[in-house]
């Protein structure tokens, strides 16, 4: 039985689930062995998680997220470069997981098509905290770009990464490695263009228009993403 004292009841259950996953997978029969061995009734537990293991999956990648903040704080990143920046978040992010069968169980669950946009949002929830812990100002257009790219570096890892039996992972960080040097070839591109005067003048309109995009207010919304500046 999992120890439960002083022991939040939600992570308890992560941590009882995850013997669970590799053979029953992100399922109804995981949770239910979870509150089993945590020692916690079965209606508390759908109480924390309420749409069971979608909630449940959710929770581990969220856990992973804050661990990695963690990591990222007693990290020293004054000396590297912002590209390397970000890789080094990219990879803390991915060393910190427990289990890569608890990874490739919830990955296959949120590539199911009800699930999918669950899946997406804690993609870009990621890529959120990361930008966000390395002291990301940007207002604009930006924000969704820098978010949006590093959604799909971080996906393409951890993809390539489930796949990989190499010595400590180095064809991942290898990878990871390339997929940063195609987001900055993207901003160097994006700067070709500015720097060119033919080109800067054909994208003048949609420059204004997309420099009037705003990143999300402190006010949550439900319908729409981000704002309109004036």
């Amino acid at each position: 039985m999992v120890e439960t004292f002083m022991t939040d009841p939600k992570d308890a259950l992560l941590d009882a689930a995850m013997m669970h996953v590799p053979f029953d997978g992100c399922s109804e029969t995981t949770l239910r062995a979870a509150a089993r061995d945590a020692d916690i009734p079965i209606e508390q537990a759908r109480a924390l998680f309420p749409r069971g293991p979608v909630d449940m999956a959710l929770a581990f990648h969220t856990r992973g997220d804050e661990r990695m903040l963690e990591r990222l704080k007693d990290e020293d990143l004054s000396a590297l470069k912002f590209r390397d920046r970000v890789a080094r978040a990219v990879r803390l992010r991915i060393e910190v997981i427990d289990d890569k069968e608890t990874v490739r169980r919830g990955t296959t669950l949120f590539a199911l098509p009800q699930h999918s946009a669950d899946g997406a949002k804690a993609i870009w929830g990621t890529a959120d905290r990361i930008w966000t812990a390395l002291g990301d100002t940007s207002e604009d257009i930006d924000w969704y770009t820098k978010r949006a790219t590093l959604s799909g570096v971080y996906a393409s890892t951890v993809l390539f990464w489930l796949g990989d039996d190499s010595m400590d992972a180095q064809d991942t960080w290898a990878f990871l490695d390339r997929r940063i040097e195609d987001v900055m070839s993207i901003e160097k591109a994006k700067a070709a263009v500015n720097n060119n005067p033919v080109l800067r003048a054909l994208m003048a309109g949609p420059n204004w228009a997309m420099s009037k995009v705003r990143k999300p207010s402190g006010v949550a919304r439900d319908d729409v993403p981000g704002r309109w500046g004036a």
